[in-house]
């Protein structure tokens, strides 16, 4: 049976704390049953958070589905965009010198 390649990351921001699964797709979203636009209604949030993806070049490349608790909306976005970068270094460990 062939498994799914799916790469975990777990971020933290203040009181925040975020569980990453990214996993090879089409780029989806999934943040506690919600789509990225309706999670984070404001743009600054939804740049913080694709950051790390757009820093290694593979925005859209990733099925993104987190569970994020504690904290207000800036530290959930800090904890998610954390969590992504900590999941991206088991993709490819060479993305930290990015």
């Amino acid at each position: 049976m062939v498994e799914i390649a799916q790469y975990r990351g777990t971020g933290k921001r203040k009181t925040s704390v975020a569980r990453v699964i990214l996993r090879p797709g089409d780029g989806s979203w999934w943040i506690n049953g919600k789509t990225l636009e309706e999670y984070f209604p404001r743009l600054l949030h939804r740049y913080q958070v694709l950051a790390p993806l757009r820093v290694a070049g593979v925005e859209g490349s990733y099925d993104v589905r987190v569970r994020v608790e504690g904290g207000g909306p800036n530290g959930q976005a800090g904890a998610i965009r954390h969590g992504i970068a900590r999941a991206l270094l088991q993709v490819n460990p060479e993305y930290r010198t990015v």
